[in-house]
Order: structure tokens, then C-alpha cells, then sequence
């Protein structure tokens, strides 16, 4: 019956959150107790899971949500998103030019938020359409695939980092097995996907979206400082896994590698590059610097309670012995666990909206699966982020996003965005796949 329950769950909070509008906070711990009390949970036992899916996930996950809102925040405001973007195009030229949005959407994906990195890039990629006489669309897709991916698959995004710990991944080898997968994923998505896709050159464009807040090409930060600070995360990581493998983790070197290269720590160091270098020396005082991080916790912290409440589900799901139970299912089917764990994310991301909610709600069912199955916890948990970044439906925040900042109808928006989303899902799994063949 645990299995049944789950799955009344996740159509209970379909429909709290479609029919009835009900926050995502308040919907997921609804679900959360609602599932308890049908797995017969012992009634003293309910509010001590909520303290604890809750806690577990906002204790881990809240400095870094935090701390990349404000670095987004200061790289919008100091104009230095618009210096990678105005750099990368002027290199490309117009023949590369997907290629090199691509790139930039995939570079704003893993330093800031999703909405952030959107919002960024729309208003530059309608420039530079119109400036290339290019349809807009075809600039689009490229950059966007490059942000969904880039915000899937790789730390210090939240989704990424849950679940490295929740499987126990190497982080360093997140980035580099990750960077394999998302290749091929963004290739497929953002570059064939377009030249297959009929009318995407005649869809319409919202009166509104025009990119009115350029800054003076003249006070930009410098290229070389903005494509670093947003990097400065995962260069740490990657050198502290790199330096402890070198000279071993229990020693003291290795300690001073594993504190700087936390996501945490590593978060905290390109915050303070950011707040610096970004800030304080371009000019802004102390009270506009405190100005902007508050501006910036309180744009987040929704995001952050969130997905914080996702882990309430999940740890029912953990303690009641539910993903005990399904694993043991999965396991006899004549599927791989890796395809399993997909589809599960995939499920669970479009009934609810959430692709960070149900990448965390997914380890807490597959987690004992790959233990019993012997799969490398690297490639589990990209066949989960990819999983959980798949097709969307009309009440997703990424499809409603997508839709209204264009302005296109709905049919237009599962054709561009619904098939990218699914393209760059699939082919990253099946890269996964392979790749399980060698690892």
C-alpha cells in the first residue's frame, strides 16, 4: 500500500496546487502528513519527520540558495552578465552565435537561479536577434537549454547539491562526468532541435520585451572578472577534490581542502568576490551592498521554503520504509535501476512543477536501489537531475515563465519549450546509459 499512498499523494497535491491555487509550502506539507497517517505512522512520530525533511534540506541548501541570489543580483546590477554575454557574441560572430549562447546561458545556469539566469539573458538574446536579423527564437532555445542544463546538473545549484549528498557523489566528479552528459544534451536540444521545429521563425514577440537596462559598454566589468567570479565555486570544488585524492583526505592539507571546497565555503568566497569586486569597488557604500543582499534574500526566500518542504514528502517516504519497498519492486523489473530512477523524477517533476523538489522527493525513493543495484552514485544522480529537468505541463513555473515573458500561445510553448526540455531529459539519460556500461 505504501507505494499507493505516494502516488494519492502526488495526485492530492496536483491537485491542491491546480484547482485550489494552494502554495507549493502549504500543499507539500499537507501531502507530507496526508501520506504519513495513511502509512499508519504512529501519530508522535509525524511532527518530528516534518521538523526533520524540512531542517534536513533547508539546513543544507539555505546558505547556498542565498548566497547565489546574491551573486546573481550583483552581476545583473554591475552590467557584468551583459559583459560575458556582449563578449562571447562579439567572438562568435554570427555564424556561432548559438554555440556561444549556449555557452553563456549553461555559465548564468550553474551561478544563479534558473528564473534569474532567464530573466538576464531574454531581454540580450532579443538584442542580439534583432541586431543579427535572426529570429529570436532560434537564439532562444540554444541559450535556455544551456541555463536548464547547466541548473540540473551541477553544483552549487541546489538540486545538483542535494543530490550529491543525498547518494553520496563525488562533487568534482559531478562536474566532469556531468560536463559529458550535458554536451551531447545541449547539442541535440539547443542546436537540431530548432532546424526541425516548423513556424518557431514566424512566432511573435511581446511588445514589452525589450532590453532597456543595458549599461554603457564603458563601465562594464572587464570579461575576464566576470566569467570568474561566477566560476569561483566550481573551480574550488573541483581543485579540493583534485588536491585530496593527491594527498589523501584525513591529513591537514586534505581538511583545508575539504573546508574550502564545500559548497558552503566555495559559495561564501565568490559572495564576497562578488559583493568586492562587483560592488564596493565600483562604487556602492556599505548601506547600497546591505541594500542589495537583502533585496536578494527576500527575492529567494520562497524558492528556499520550497523546496525546504520538498523534503517532508521525501523523509516519510524514507522513514515509513516506502522507498524500501519500491526499490524492491523496480528491482525486478528487467530495467535498468538508472532508467528507473528517471522516470520516477520525471513522474513526480511534471505532476508537481518542481524540478528541484522532485529530484530531492526521487533520492529518498531510488537512493536504496542503487545501493542494492551497485550503481555509481555519480551516474544515479545525473539520471535523476536529468530527470528532473524533462517536459513540463501548462502549470510548471518554468512553462508559465516561458510562456508569458514571449507572449506565445500555449500550443507554441510545448513546441519549443515542452520539446527542449524533453530532448535534452532523454538524451542526457541516454548518455548516462552508456556511460554505466564503463563505470
Amino acid at each position: 500500500m505504501g507505494l499507493l499512498w505516494v502516488l494519492v499523494g502526488i495526485v492530492l497535491l496536483m491537485v491542491l496546487n491546480l484547482k485550489y491555487k494552494l502554495h507549493n509550502l502549504m500543499s507539500l506539507l499537507i501531502v507530507g502528513i496526508f501520506v504519513a497517517i495513511m502509512e499508519r505512522m504512529p501519530i508522535e512520530n509525524i511532527v518530528h519527520v516534518v521538523q526533520e525533511g524540512l531542517g534536513s534540506i533547508l539546513g543544507h541548501l539555505a546558505l547556498i540558495i542565498l548566497f547565489g541570489a546574491i551573486i546573481g543580483k550583483f552581476m545583473t546590477d554591475s552590467g557584468a552578465s551583459q559583459q560575458i554575454a556582449e563578449t562571447v557574441i562579439k567572438k562568435c560572430g554570427t555564424k556561432y552565435l548559438p554555440f556561444g549562447l549556449m555557452f553563456i546561458g549553461m555559465i548564468f545556469g550553474i551561478a544563479m537561479f534558473y528564473e534569474v539566469a532567464f530573466l538576464i539573458s531574454v531581454p540580450l538574446i532579443v538584442s542580439i536577434a534583432k541586431k543579427a536579423n535572426i529570429p529570436y527564437m532560434k537564439l532562444v532555445i540554444p541559450t535556455v537549454i544551456g541555463a536548464t542544463v547547466g541548473h540540473s546538473l551541477f553544483p552549487p545549484q541546489p538540486g545538483p547539491v542535494a543530490l550529491v549528498a543525498a547518494f553520496g557523489a563525488d562533487i568534482s566528479q559531478m562536474y566532469l562526468i556531468g560536463l559529458v552528459v550535458a554536451i551531447p544534451a545541449i547539442v541535440v536540444g539547443g542546436l537540431l532541435l530548432p532546424k526541425f521545429l516548423p513556424g518557431i521563425a514566424d512566432m511573435p514577440l511581446a511588445d514589452r520585451l525589450t532590453p532597456d537596462n543595458e549599461h554603457d559598454t564603458a563601465t562594464l566589468p572587464s570579461f575576464g572578472l566576470s566569467i570568474f567570479i561566477p566560476l569561483i565555486p566550481a573551480i574550488l570544488m573541483i581543485l579540493s577534490s583534485v588536491m585530496k585524492m593527491s594527498v589523501g583526505e584525513k591529513t591537514v592539507v586534505g581538511n583545508y581542502c575539504a573546508f574550502f571546497g564545500s559548497a558552503e565555503i566555495s559559495m561564501l568566497i565568490a559572495t564576497l568576490a562578488a559583493v568586492l569586486l562587483l560592488g564596493a569597488k565600483r562604487g556602492l557604500n556599505t548601506h547600497q551592498i546591505n541594500e542589495k543582499i537583502s533585496q536578494s534574500i527576500a527575492s529567494i526566500s520562497n524558492v528556499l521554503f520550497v523546496i525546504s518542504a520538498g523534503g517532508i514528502l521525501k523523509q516519510v517516504i524514507i522513514d515509513t520504509g516506502t522507498g524500501d519497498h519500491i526499490s524492491e519492486l523496480a528491482s525486478k523489473l528487467p530495467v535498468s535501476p538508472l532508467i528507473i530512477a528517471w522516470l520516477i523524477t520525471a513522474i513526480i517533476r511534471m505532476l508537481t512543477g518542481q524540478g528541484a523538489v522532485a529530484a530531492i522527493t526521487a533520492a529518498g525513493i531510488v537512493a536504496p536501489m542503487m545501493a542494492s543495484a551497485g550503481i555509481n552514485p555519480v551516474l544515479m544522480a545525473l539520471a535523476v537531475a536529468c530527470g528532473s529537468n524533462t517536459i513540463t505541463l501548462m502549470y510548471d513555473g518554468g512553462f508559465l515563465l516561458f510562456k508569458e515573458t514571449f507572449g506565445i500561445s500555449m500550443k507554441d510553448t510545448f513546441k519549443t519549450w515542452g520539446l527542449l526540455e524533453l530532448a535534452n531529459s532523454v538524451v542526457g539519460l541516454v548518455v548516462v546509459l552508456v556511460l554505466s556500461l564503463f563505470m
